[in-house]
């Protein structure tokens, strides 16, 4: 039995140094990539299609003018920006905070009956005649220099999608700093899979795509409360490109207590397993690159291996802590001071391997910080990220695979 759990904590090891080494080497090859795109992209634009924004809105009184405000401090020209806000049945005072939108020339106000976020994006698709359309969340806010960014992009008729980099808006409590760290390894992923042609998520905030992609494969999906993952999964089903603008910010409100960010990251782990169930022809299918072959299957077995390893951890700690005990009751207090010397270091190559996973991470956290904020600082949320983010992680990691296992429903908030 122990040969088997340390040839699974081997192989576990091995997929997380692989995939880090992975990605460190995708970064190296395309840093002038980034320093161009940094200095460059945006700033000359000779051609500037119509685009159509769409905010669905449910319950969202707090946040959906600022929202929308941002949306018409876009640095793009007016007669070629039309905003469309779909109110989806919100029972609070939502659809008031639009009267004083309702005759502006750019924004189109719409109403319906709650039938979920993409319900209300397809109910505006259904008008939309712009050439490019995107979505954005009615709680997140989008930079002035955000489209500009991303608009160049669509210069390649290749083409169908394009990301934004997604930080945290003015975090307050920890679990918001934490998260905040948590969103630049975001960026930092998602920039990294744009390279190799591998984003499996086509975020809410400020996704942008050409609007004959909804024309070809149809409207959003329900998608297990995950229609923005769908969406991505179905565009690379059918190779239609995605790409991600890390220097086009999008700011989103996250979670400010930890029963909010629970059931957020129940949803999001929950609606990947399911969309991943459903697209399951794209695992290990050359036909469909690096998402296919690496990336979506080392994604699952990252959720698996983080629980079996914080399984691992809590059982032997646990029997460590009862033989403490039961020792103690024997013999009593007897303490002894740990020895300084190098023969008692464990030095097995699960410890080497370990050891150095954790390095990389660390490099790689580093390399995301620099990437998202424009230079490395260390900070009060990279110490609560790195002492608290790995005992919260496997709490909805074990619901989502629970309710993947037993075909439990989740609930949206």
């Amino acid at each position: 039995m122990a040969e088997i759990q340390t040839l699974i904590l081997y192989c576990l090891l091995f997929i997380t140094l692989f995939f880090e080494v992975f990605l460190l080497i995708t970064y190296f090859e395309v840093r002038e990539e980034l320093d161009f795109e940094s200095k460059h992209v945006g700033k000359h634009i000779k051609w500037f299609p119509t685009v159509t924004i769409i905010v669905p809105c449910f319950n969202e009184e707090r946040t959906v003018e600022k929202t929308i405000r941002s949306l018409l401090d876009l640095d793009y020209p007016k007669e070629k920006l039309s905003i469309i806000i779909v109110d989806d049945g919100s029972t609070d005072e939502t659809l008031s905070r639009f009267v004083q939108f309702a005759k502006h020339p750019q924004i189109a106000v719409l109403s319906k009956e709650n039938g979920g976020k993409h319900t209300a994006l397809n109910f505006a698709l259904e008008r939309i005649e712009s050439d490019l359309v995107g979505c954005l969340d009615a709680d997140s806010f989008v930079n002035a220099d955000a489209l500009r960014k991303m608009v160049p992009f669509f210069n390649d008729v290749g083409i169908m999608a394009v990301t934004p980099s997604i930080k945290v808006h003015s975090p307050k409590s920890i679990l918001q700093h934490i998260q905040k760290i948590e969103y630049s390894w975001g960026i930092f992923l998602r920039r990294m899979l744009s390279s190799l042609g591998a984003l499996y998520v086509t975020p809410g905030p400020f996704s942008i795509f050409r609007t004959r992609v909804f024309r070809e494969l149809g409207g959003y999906r329900h998608a297990h409360h995950t229609e923005d993952l769908e969406m991505a999964l179905r565009l690379q089903k059918h190779h239609y490109k995605i790409v991600n603008s890390h220097g086009a910010h999008v700011y989103t409100v996250t979670p400010l207590r930890f029963s909010a960010l629970f059931k957020q990251r129940v949803r999001w782990t929950y609606g990947f397993l399911n969309n991943v169930i459903d697209y399951r022809e794209l695992f290990f299918n050359r036909k469909y690159g690096h998402i296919g072959l690496f990336i979506l299957p080392i994604a699952t077995s990252s959720i698996f291996s983080t629980l079996y390893i914080a399984g691992r951890t809590v059982w032997n700690n646990f029997f460590s802590i009862s033989s403490m005990l039961t020792k103690l009751q024997i013999v009593g207090w007897n303490w002894n001071p740990p020895s300084l010397d190098w023969f008692f270091i464990n030095t097995s190559v699960v410890s080497f391997l370990a050891l150095s996973a954790i390095i990389l991470t660390l490099v790689i956290l580093s390399l995301a910080i620099r990437l998202t904020e424009g230079k490395f600082t260390i900070t009060r949320g990279i110490f609560y990220y790195l002492a608290i983010y790995i005992f919260i992680v496997p709490l909805w990691l074990i619901r989502a695979v629970f309710s993947t296992v037993f075909r439990r429903q989740i609930s949206w908030k």
